[in-house]
């Protein structure tokens, strides 16, 4: 408690002494008089500065504070928050908003990003009122002498001026925002300004907030990020463009560096820490490259349905999505699509680097060349892009946007062969300058070039039509054409099991015999011209079984089939696998696959085999939530054997089984049986004519893939190139994943199934013995 002057007790006056008034008049006089400008000139300037502070205080009290906006907004903080869609074992593989923004509470938010970004921008943050008044003197001094550029803003005052004012920088705003941040400080806890501030502020990339940014630079939520990463991330608020690692990574990193001695000195981290943060090395990601799975295609299906259904709200309400994806699955498809890409490409013709640049002599500017080359033809996941610094007839040194020159020799220059000789065409020739693509392959880089050819894979679970993996593309950066969904291509073979399964329940059984011998086929009977089909390899076998015809994929025995049972009822029996009738007219080669299907629905149909009889359609999104947490949608799936509709006999299911298993045991397929060690796998190869499209499609009871590879544009992928070839080894890949610890399973025999000749029969198909011979 304060004591009254009246009640203060007299000084000691033992320790007083009374001036000599005499000496100090004269010693007042002589000074007054010898400096009598400079007194005048301070009374002057401090006259002025009085007025100055009179106005800003009148301009703040009776013209800023009346029209300072409520703060209503930081009270009740409800930010944009975009659509965002997970994995069905919630991990994040997509997210769509102009603000990419997670809310999250400080409490969450680890203490060693606070701390990083306390350092940097407002160290004193818990121990002042919201403006910093020692930083403002500073900054109004720095200011008067002409630069308007010094800021002494708080973390306080950033929030009132991102949420309400301009980034004008004027003394006008600066009075608004002191205002401001006092009404802020009066409303809200210290820790409740930082979390407003830790989600709101702009980081670059279209991120929002700390944890948005953890995801977009580093691919990590944001409690896994490190205190280098955390650093890295602080550095952003000050000018996102300019420290943006992506973009500028020396600049960002210089500032990054800076900001952990910050923490050294601040005692926040220690002198350990901080030489292992500076050591640390960093992978930037950026947008587009942001999520640790690769699922592009399912996300952009899930983003245009609701888009349909709810229109532009979806971006900002915060809606959550979860998928059908599982993260193990979707890497393991995306995984194997790569590869069979790249597989096929390298045994293919090189077609030149992507472009040339001149590489200038002086070293700054040959270095900003490079990297604006490097820029403009960005990495693609493992395929890295690089420019040619030096060549030599078995050696070729390249830069990557890493900054390291990479050797490329021996087995990594086997694609280069033909582009070194002085005959090469000049686009096509390798030389310094050029901008080409590497592979690392086993821990050596090699050639490599962006593929022309494209591919796809969808999985799915065969009981209930939950979409477990969907890879639409090589690359969703370079084609957002969606080849499961939206690809009209030819099965080829693999489109015979259909038939097969019509010829069944017309009395064919797994031991007819049928003539595998050259057919000519009037143009009364096709409508058109004369048709002599062929074998793949132009071989005939004969009088075969059924079953060893289709481990074969004879054509010929095809052609008979339908020309059995009739163009017309095999029409119309593939309807029930959920084909579309004037997708497959009915001619005789509807046969061998000259119809159009797309990758997704061959999925369902393979399905039907796959679990007994049942069609089940296929589905992606499991649930949505909104940002409170309630449930917007479920998923409520028919099941087979539980509520599906049955559209195959199951005894016509089991004797097919029967035969897709062979075509795994002994037929086209025959590698992926020893590959994965298992019996109970099942499916059918394909190749179109001319080899424009290869496929597999296969299952075993639990899971249905199906893959395919071909060009946009049809066209040969080559002679030798068949869908057991390019399509089955992705096939295998992914199963490999997704039935990894998976007992194998067994089929019981229907009852109404029996044995002839060594095979399965169905009798009630059959008058007597069924179709035995069919020439």
């Amino acid at each position: 408690m304060a004591i009254p002057p009246q009640d203060k007790p007299p000084l000691n006056r033992r320790f007083s002494r009374q001036p000599d008034r005499r000496s100090t008049q004269q010693l007042v006089g002589r000074s007054t008089s010898g400096s009598n400008p400079l007194v005048k000139a301070l009374l002057i300037m401090g006259m002025v500065f009085a007025v100055v502070c009179m106005l800003m205080l009148g301009y703040a009290f009776l013209i800023a504070k009346p029209n300072l906006p409520k703060i209503s907004a930081l009270v009740d903080y409800n930010p944009k928050t975009p659509l965002r869609i997970y994995t069905a074992d919630k991990v994040l593989i997509g997210e769509f908003g102009e603000e990419r923004r997670k809310v999250i509470p400080l409490n969450e938010i680890p203490i060693k990003m606070r701390n990083a970004v306390l350092a940097i921008e407002d160290d004193r943050f818990y121990s002042h009122g919201g403006v910093d008044y020692v930083g403002i003197l500073r900054a109004t001094l720095t200011n008067l002498r002409g630069n308007l550029s010094q800021g002494a803003s708080t973390i306080t005052m950033q929030v009132a001026r991102n949420f309400f004012l301009s980034n004008e920088k004027t003394f006008s705003r600066k009075i608004y925002e002191v205002l401001l941040a006092w009404e802020i400080e009066a409303q809200l806890s210290k820790d409740k300004i930082l979390e407003i501030y830790m989600n709101q502020i702009f980081l670059g990339q279209r991120a929002y907030g700390f944890s948005s940014a953890a995801q977009i630079y580093f691919g990590k939520e944001l409690k896994d990020i490190s205190i280098a990463e955390s650093a890295m991330l602080a550095g952003l608020p000050k000018a996102p463009s300019a420290y943006n690692p992506v973009s500028n990574f020396r600049r960002a990193k210089i500032r990054q560096e800076y900001i952990l001695q910050r923490m050294r000195d601040l005692s926040y981290i220690t002198p350990e820490q901080y030489q292992i943060a500076m050591a640390e090395e960093l992978h930037i990601r950026g947008l587009g490259n942001e999520f640790s799975t690769r699922a592009d295609f399912p996300s952009e299906m899930v983003r245009q349905l609701l888009f349909t259904q709810y229109g532009e709200a979806i971006y900002s309400q915060g809606i959550d999505v979860y998928t059908t994806i599982l993260k193990a699955d979707q890497d393991a498809a995306y995984k194997a699509v790569r590869r069979g890409i790249f597989e096929y490409d390298l045994r293919h013709a090189y077609r030149g680097p992507e472009g040339f640049i001149e590489l200038p002599e002086e070293t700054v500017k040959r270095q900003r060349a490079i990297d604006e080359a490097l820029l403009a033809h960005p990495q693609l996941d493992d395929l890295q892009s690089g420019v040619v610094l030096d060549v030599k007839p078995k050696e070729m040194q390249v830069m990557i946007a890493t900054g390291d020159t990479i050797t490329l020799k021996g087995e990594g220059m086997k694609l280069a062969t033909a582009s070194l000789t002085d005959s090469t065409q000049p686009k096509k020739r390798l030389r310094a300058g050029a901008i080409i693509r590497l592979l690392s392959d086993s821990g050596i880089w090699k050639l490599a070039q962006l593929p022309q050819v494209e591919a796809a894979f969808v999985s799915m679970n065969a009981e209930t039509g939950a979409i477990l993996s969907l890879v639409g593309g090589f690359d969703f950066r370079r084609n957002q054409f969606n080849h499961v969904t939206q690809a009209q291509r030819q099965p080829g073979s693999s489109f015979k099991p259909f038939i097969y399964a019509a010829a069944i329940e017309k009395g064919f059984s797994p031991s007819t015999m049928v003539n595998d011998a050259p057919l000519s086929i009037g143009s009364m009977e096709t409508g058109s011209q004369a048709w002599q089909p062929k074998n793949y390899d132009g071989k005939y076998d004969g009088m075969m079984r059924l079953r060893n015809a289709l481990a074969k994929s004879k054509n010929l025995v095809s052609v008979r089939i339908i020309r059995a049972i009739g163009p017309s009822y095999a029409q119309d029996y593939i309807q029930r696998f959920g084909f579309e009738a004037e997708k497959h007219p009915p001619y005789l080669t509807m046969a061998l696959g000259a119809g159009s299907v797309t990758p997704l629905q061959m999925a369902s149909a393979y399905s039907v085999f796959a679990n007994g009889g049942y069609r089940i359609d296929p589905y992606l999104i499991n649930k949505m939530v909104d940002s409170k947490g309630v449930v917007l949608f479920e998923a409520k799936p028919t099941q087979a054997k539980v509520d599906a509709t049955r559209v195959l006999d199951a005894r016509t299911a089991f004797v097919m089984d029967s035969l897709l298993q062979e075509v795994t045991k002994t037929g086209t397929a025959a590698s992926a049986r020893a590959k994965l060690g298992r019996s109970d796998i099942a499916g059918k190869t394909g190749t179109t004519n001319d080899s424009h499209d290869a496929w597999f499609a296969g299952y075993n009871p639990k899971v249905v893939a199906i893959a395919w590879i071909g060009f946009d544009k049809p066209a040969s992928l080559g002679d030798r190139e068949t869908g057991g070839g390019l399509a089955l080894p992705m096939w295998t890949s992914y199963m490999a994943t997704a039935l990894r610890d998976e007992p194998q399973q067994t089929r019981e025999v229907p009852a109404g199934v029996s044995q002839l000749d060594g095979d399965w029969f169905i009798p009630e198909f059959s008058n007597g013995n069924g179709v035995r011979e069919l020439q």
